[in-house]
This record gives structure tokens, sequence and C-alpha cells, in this order.
């Protein structure tokens, strides 16, 4: 079995302009194929709050919700680095329940690295963090946190002084001691400078072909999130279509009594039979 990937590992691909994969996954069996395609970087996302979960954002799921689907990911996945989301208000508080909210998540769930969202106004967290042993991956641009502040999921720096506040956001990130940087809905051109400002790998998500790394909401990649499909996503399925025509497929089975079908029924041996009538 392939040795699973560490931090040292995309900082090195960085330095080698080798592309890094990443995906998100919310459960064991979809960590499983992630890991099994060779995706170098798995993401529980707080998005499953959107995906999985059902609701209208991010905001509403908890440290809990995390930890239970950070733990069965962690289960399927072998070679890829897991990195799991604190979400809302985990890491404003106070240092202390920024530490164990993300030590629950390392500990408990068994993620190599957290994600939190923000600029450089949270430099002293990503410093207390790696101090205390937790490897941190930053989210700038489209921060889905902070949507209703934004006003809607809007594409950020778009302006000359929005992209400069960025680049130094990153610049700040970097030095508190983040290993990688989510760059979420900002210009390619802006992603471009900010990727060749740093020493650390960056991975987009609508931010252009010059990032690092790519990473994508594996719902939207699969076509399973079939009402949802911003300028930013390929889809390489159609699962929706596929699932919902497999369903409707056992629904005229069964209504037609055509399933079950002698290959999937048991049966009993003719003595034992006789016995009970």
């Amino acid at each position: 079995m392939t040795k699973p990937l560490t931090t040292f590992d995309l900082l090195k691909m960085k330095k080698e302009n080798k592309p890094i994969t990443m995906l998100t996954a919310y459960d064991y069996p979809t960590a499983q194929m992630v890991d099994s395609a060779g995706i170098d970087m798995i993401l529980v996302g707080d998005s499953l709050g959107n995906v999985v979960l059902g609701y209208d954002t991010t905001v509403p799921v908890t440290i809990d919700d995390m930890v239970h689907h950070t733990k069965a990911v962690t289960r399927g996945a072998k070679r890829a680095l897991v990195v799991a989301d604190l979400p809302f208000l985990t890491y404003h508080l106070s240092r202390e329940e920024t530490l164990r909210s993300a030590g629950r998540l390392m500990q408990e769930g068994g993620a190599k690295a957290v994600k939190l969202e923000g600029g450089q106004e949270l430099a002293e967290t990503v410093e207390a963090l790696v101090t205390a042993g937790i490897p941190v991956v930053g989210h700038m641009g489209l921060t889905p946190q902070s949507v209703h502040q934004m006003g809607g999921y809007r594409v950020q720096g778009k302006t000359a002084a929005a992209a400069h506040k960025l680049l130094e956001d990153a610049k700040a990130l970097e030095k508190a001691g983040i290993f990688a940087l989510v760059l979420e809905c900002i210009p390619a051109e802006l992603a471009k400078r900010i990727t060749e400002a740093l020493d650390i790998p960056t991975i987009g998500i609508g931010a252009g072909p010059h990032c690092s790394g790519q990473v994508l909401v594996i719902h939207d990649l699969l076509g399973i999130n079939s009402q949802f499909k911003p300028k930013f996503v390929k889809r390489y399925a159609n699962l929706h279509e596929d699932i919902v025509k497999a369903l409707e497929s056992y629904r005229d089975e069964v209504e037609k009594g055509l399933f079950p079908g002698p290959e999937h029924t048991f049966s009993m041996p003719d003595e034992e039979l006789k016995k009970i009538y």
C-alpha cells in the first residue's frame, strides 16, 4: 500500500510544480473511492451542510457534525491527506475553544489537518494551532461561513484594493504557519499572483488554472447535486439521473412482481419444508 501523504509531500509537490488534487468526502464508501482514485487530499468540508444535511448554508453545521463525518472518512482513506473544516464560530470565541475544536477533529475524527476561513485577522489563531501541533489549511476569497455578511455567493477580489488585501492576507497566513491555502471564487489573475507569491501550495475552486491544485465538491463533480452548477464546476458524471432511473426500475419491478425473482430467493430443502405443513 502506498504510504499516506504528508504536509511535506504537498510542499514538495508545490516546489516541483506537480498539480495537487483534492475532493470532498463525507462518508466511508466515498472516502474509499476517492482514495482508490489516487486523489491527494480529501476535504471533510462543512459543505456537508448543503449537500448531505440539507441546509441552505454551512452556518448550522456543528463541531459534532464534523467529528462524526470525519471519523467515517478517515476510516476509508488510507493514502489521501484528510483535512477537516472547523465549522462556524468554533475558532472565534477563544483560543481554548479553538484548540478544543481542532483537537477533537484530529483526536476523535482522525483528521491530519484542519481548515479555517479568513485572512490576516486569524494569524494569531493559526499560530496557536500550529504551536499545538495542529497543521492548518487557510481558506480565502469566497468564504461560505460569511455568506450572509458578503450578501451571497459572489466572486471576491475583483477590484485592485480587494485583490491587494487578499494578497496581504495570504502572506500573513503563510507567515503564521498554514501549509496550504484554498482560494475560492477569485479572478484567475489574482490566484496566479497569490500562488507565485507563496512558498506553500494554493488549492483553487473557481480560481482558475494557475493554482498549485484544484478542489471540487464531489456531489457537484458527479452530478448528484442536480440543481446546483456554478460556472467553475465541471460534471464528470450525471449520477442524479442514473440513480433516479435505477430507483424507478426497482419500483416498477416490485409493482409488477418481477423482483425478487428466483435468482434472488432462498429455498428450504424439501424434507424440511414437509415438516412445516
